[in-house]
């Protein structure tokens, strides 16, 4: 049973504080509304009807009570602007929710309003609501993920022997293809998707520890509730069961209050998600230069326009998504140094988290689903890659010809030669192919047909088409 359908309008806000003006790549995206406080406020009071279900399956809590609980608790009538006003009161939102949620409960029946949050503590709703959202915002994000690879790798099909220039250090290296370079994008969103798989699957637990760790105050209920239970000592782990299975998150070995791997491995998650889409960015914002023109962004008439500069279109797309890219990092160190948490709870430590939680989530959201539309609508310009090819005049194949002529001429003097030549070509503007054919050293070594196919870049582009195969033919 889930109650997230009860507080699915996400949009009708009492009070908007955050609309997402300084950070569009998240605005009106799905994760947006996935995250949002309404959305906590519902995964926490979703967290305590779960855990009155459960309580409920091992006969410690009436069933009309559980079912009771749960009824309102989904009825989304809670004033989220007064519990948050209320948690300055006790450093967080939970003691506030649990009064008005019993105070709710009670007004329907008076019994019912004893078994809220009956044996629970703060953290154990919060952290269970945090992975409740965690779990629903990478599942957005996955979806989107697996749209950018499918569109990338319908890219690197295409595009297999489009050769266009390979870059390093900034300047034109050997030849590439454009279809080798969607495949490296595509593997690292693939790889991505592989680490949100694993925490999503197995990562995200229940909390459930009670005060400090010891699960006393359940087991103390337990005893008053139901005191002919005949295994006491196996009731933490039914209750954890149970309470999992209420929730459809993992079951943690033991309660995580100060052990905060499920934070960490969200972090780091999140942080090498928008890692990988940032790579695909900044790729295309360089492809995108004007002097360079070989891949222009999607988009309707209007987007990516300057407020000074009528002519121009401006790769936003990518800005976008490098945008997150730049911040993850950064929220999601704090979450890494959640694990120094002290003693049997955290004092400031716990409460630091939730931000950076929530703005992990939404910036690696709303960067794969605008990592998704650029992919999907990328447009490649294989003559300007073609174009840029000639820039150089045959010096982009000097590893090529270094190779070939190293046993006619030996390898010291081939270097020597092709050094010089290179030299002499970007000095003269003449191709490389025409220089070395007037060189001495080579009269009657090689054919001048040889010699010119050889310094075509075209077809120097190694093994890039049997890679684009390869990386293709992989399970995603």
């Amino acid at each position: 049973m889930t109650l997230f359908d009860g507080y699915a309008d996400f949009s009708d806000h009492s009070v908007q504080l955050d609309a997402g003006l300084l950070s569009p790549v998240r605005a009106g995206t799905p994760v947006e509304a996935a995250v949002c406080d309404r959305a906590w406020l519902g995964a926490m009071l979703e967290a305590e009807a779960a855990l009155a279900r459960a309580q409920a399956r091992l006969g410690v809590v009436p069933k009309a009570a559980a079912e009771t609980i749960t009824a309102v608790a989904g009825g989304g009538e809670l004033d989220l602007r007064a519990v948050a006003l209320a948690a300055r009161e006790t450093a967080n939102p939970v003691v506030a929710l649990v009064r008005a949620l019993t105070e709710a409960v009670a007004a329907q029946d008076p019994v019912a309003a004893e078994y809220v949050h009956r044996g629970s503590t703060s953290q154990d709703v919060f952290d269970t609501g945090a992975m409740l959202v965690a779990r629903r915002a990478l599942a957005l994000i996955r979806a989107d993920l697996g749209r950018t690879a499918e569109a990338l790798g319908v890219l690197a099909a295409r595009h297999r022997d489009t050769a266009m220039p390979g870059r390093t250090l900034v300047l034109h290296a050997v030849p590439t293809t454009f279809g080798l370079k969607a495949a490296g994008w595509r593997e690292l969103v693939l790889a991505a998707d592989r680490r949100l798989a694993l925490v999503h699957d197995e990562g995200l637990p229940v909390s459930l520890g009670g005060a400090a760790g010891t699960l006393s105050g359940y087991l103390e209920f337990a005893h008053v509730d139901h005191p002919g239970d005949p295994d006491p000592e196996g009731y933490p782990v039914r209750l954890a069961a149970a309470f999992a299975e209420e929730t459809g998150l993992a079951q943690p070995r033991l309660p995580w209050h100060t052990l905060r791997a499920p934070m960490a491995d969200l972090a780091a998650a999140t942080a090498f998600t928008t890692g990988a889409l940032g790579k695909f960015a900044v790729d295309v914002q360089v492809l995108a230069r004007t002097e360079i023109g070989e891949v222009a962004e999607p988009g309707p008439v209007g987007r990516g326009g300057s407020s000074a500069m009528p002519h121009k279109r401006n790769p936003v797309l990518a800005a976008m998504i490098r945008s997150a890219a730049l911040q993850v990092p950064a929220f999601a160190s704090v979450l890494t140094q959640s694990l120094l948490a002290e003693d049997e709870r955290s004092g400031g430590g716990w409460q630091s988290e939730w931000l950076p939680l929530r703005e992990c989530l939404r910036l690696a959201g709303g960067a794969a689903h605008t990592a998704a539309e650029l992919a999907e609508g990328l447009t490649v310009h294989a003559d300007r890659m073609a174009a840029n090819l000639d820039l150089t005049r045959g010096a982009m194949v000097s590893e090529r010809l270094a190779a070939r002529l190293a046993p006619l001429l030996g390898k010291a003097a081939a270097k020597r030669l092709l050094t010089q030549a290179s030299e002499r070509a970007a000095a003269t503007g003449r191709p490389l192919g025409d220089v070395l054919a007037d060189a001495p050293e080579l009269d009657g070594q090689i054919a001048p047909t040889d010699l010119a196919a050889l310094c075509d870049p075209r077809t120097y582009t190694g093994a890039a088409a049997t890679l684009v195969d390869r990386a293709l033919r992989a399970e995603p």
